[in-house]
C-alpha cells in the first residue's frame, strides 16, 4: 500500500522482500477466504483497537472499511458482506487480488527485489541488505519498514528487526502472541480421544483483569496442547493479560447455552433408568463427544452422580490455561514499535526519514478484517508521511 501511494505520486520505489515472492502472509490469510475488512458501524469498528484506537484513528480515517472495499474494486475484485458482517472478495481468494495489485505496482514503475533480507544499517546509515551475491548497501531518500511481527516466521516476519531498532533508541514493547491458542494440561485420555475435535455451540465467560465479566457464544477447538479457534481468539488479549499478571487464567464454558439453569437441571435430573450417564445426557440435552469428554475431565465419578453438580458444571465448566501458544503459531503479534517513538506521520523520532507500518507497530486487533485494514491504513499513512518529509527535505 505504501509503494502504491508513493509511486502514484511520482516517486521511484524499490521493494525489498526476504522471501522468494511477495505477500506470503497475505496469501495465508486468504486460505480462509481473505477477510479484508468489516461492515459494522464505523464507531464500533474503531473501538476494536481498544487502547490504541486514538493513535490509529488518523490512519483509519485515511482508509476506512468502505475505502478498502473501493480499493479492492479498483483492482477488479468485487466484495461481499458475509453473514457475520465480515467483508470478503467474491472469489474468496487472495491470489487474484495480489496478482492484480502487483501488476498495478509494476505498471507504476515499482521495482521488486525478492530474496533480499535487511540486516540493519551500515556505518554510514545506509540500509544493509544481503542477497545470493552477498551483502551490499543502499541509501534511499526515505525508507518504510514493514517487517511484520513474529508470527508465522516461515513466511518472513521473524522479529529479527527488534534489536536493530532498539540499538538506535527506539522503544519496543515485547512481542507477544495475539489471536492465539492457549495451553491446557489435558489428561492423556482427552488428548488421545478428542484432540482436534471442534467444540460447537458453546458460550465462553471470562472475568478480565479489570474485573469485567464478558460472555460470548461461538465455536472453538480442543487441541492436543490446549484450546484454539475463533471463540478463543476473541478472548486472547484478555486471557494473555491475565496470564501475564497471575500465571494462569480460568474461563468457563456453557456447554448447553440453549437451556436455562432450571430447565437443564430438570433434564439432567430426569430419571435415566438403565441408561449410562453419557447416554442419558446425549438423549436429554445433546451432550456427547468432546462435550462429554470435557465433563469427564473435570468431574469425578462421584460428582457425575450428583445431579446438581453435574448440571452446574455443564452450565459453567472451568478450563484453566497456563500459557499462550508460541508466538510462531499465533495469527498475529502484540507489541512492537511504541507510538512514543514515532511522530504523527509514523516516522521514527530516532532516525529521520525512516517510517514504519503494519504489524511491527505496537497495536493489536481481533480477527475479522481489523488486522488487514489497519495494516493497509498504516502503510498508506507512512507513505503520506514519507512524501511530506521528502518534500520538506528537498525544499
Amino acid at each position: 500500500m505504501a509503494a502504491e501511494v508513493l509511486s502514484r505520486n511520482g516517486v521511484q520505489v524499490d521493494i525489498y522482500d526476504a522471501m522468494p515472492s511477495l505477500g506470503r502472509k497475505f496469501l495465508l490469510a486468504g486460505i480462509g477466504g481473505l477477510n479484508l475488512t468489516h461492515s459494522e458501524p464505523y464507531e464500533a469498528f474503531c473501538a476494536r483497537y481498544a487502547d490504541r484506537q486514538s493513535q490509529l484513528l488518523p490512519m483509519l480515517e485515511r482508509l476506512p472499511p468502505s475505502a478498502v472495499c473501493s480499493w479492492a474494486n479498483g483492482l477488479g475484485i468485487s466484495t461481499f458482506v458475509g453473514s457475520s458482517g465480515r467483508v470478503f472478495p467474491s472469489e474468496m481468494k487472495a491470489a487474484p487480488l495480489l496478482r492484480a495489485w502487483l501488476h498495478r505496482l509494476r505498471s507504476c514503475g515499482v521495482r521488486i527485489h525478492v530474496r533480499h533480507r535487511w540486516l540493519g544499517w551500515d556505518s554510514n546509515g545506509g540500509l544493509l541488505l544481503v542477497n545470493r551475491d552477498g551483502e551490499f548497501s543502499v541509501k534511499p531518500e526515505a525508507t518504510i519498514l514493514a517487517l511484520g511481527g513474529a508470527s508465522w516466521p516461515q513466511l518472513g516476519s521473524d522479529g529479527a528487526w527488534v534489536p536493530w531498532l532498539q540499538s538506535i533508541g527506539v522503544n519496543i514493547a515485547p512481542l507477544q502472541s495475539a489471536n492465539c491458542g492457549f495451553e491446557v494440561d489435558w489428561s492423556e485420555h482427552l488428548r488421545s480421544k478428542h484432540a482436534g475435535a471442534p467444540l460447537k455451540t458453546v458460550a465462553l465467560t471470562f472475568t478480565n483483569l479489570q474485573g469485567r465479566t464478558v460472555s460470548r457464544n461461538g465455536e472453538m477447538i480442543i487441541g492436543a496442547n490446549g484450546v484454539e479457534g475463533s471463540l478463543i481468539y476473541a478472548f486472547s488479549r484478555q486471557l494473555r493479560e491475565y496470564l501475564n499478571v497471575h500465571g494462569k487464567a480460568t474461563f468457563t464454558l456453557d456447554l448447553a447455552p440453549g437451556y436455562d439453569a432450571g430447565r437443564l437441571l430438570a433434564e439432567v435430573g430426569h430419571p435415566r433408568g438403565s441408561r449410562s450417564i453419557s447416554g442419558h445426557l446425549k438423549n436429554r440435552i445433546g451432550i456427547a463427544g468432546i462435550k462429554m469428554g470435557l465433563v469427564h475431565e473435570v468431574l469425578s465419578k462421584e460428582q457425575l452422580a450428583d445431579v446438581t453438580t453435574l448440571a452446574a458444571t455443564i452450565k459453567s465448566l472451568p478450563i484453566t490455561v497456563r500459557a499462550t501458544r508460541p508466538i510462531a503459531d499465533a495469527i498475529s503479534t502484540a507489541g512492537g514499535v511504541c507510538f512514543s517513538s514515532l511522530d504523527k506521520n509514523l516516522m521514527l523520532t530516532a532516525r529521520s526519514g525512516v517510517f514504519v507500518a503494519g504489524e511491527m507497530i505496537d497495536w493489536e486487533a481481533p480477527t475479522g478484517g481489523y488486522l488487514l485494514t489497519a495494516c493497509l491504513g498504516t502503510g498508506l499513512s507512512a507513505a503520506v508521511g514519507a512524501l511530506e518529509w521528502m518534500r520538506t527535505a528537498n525544499g
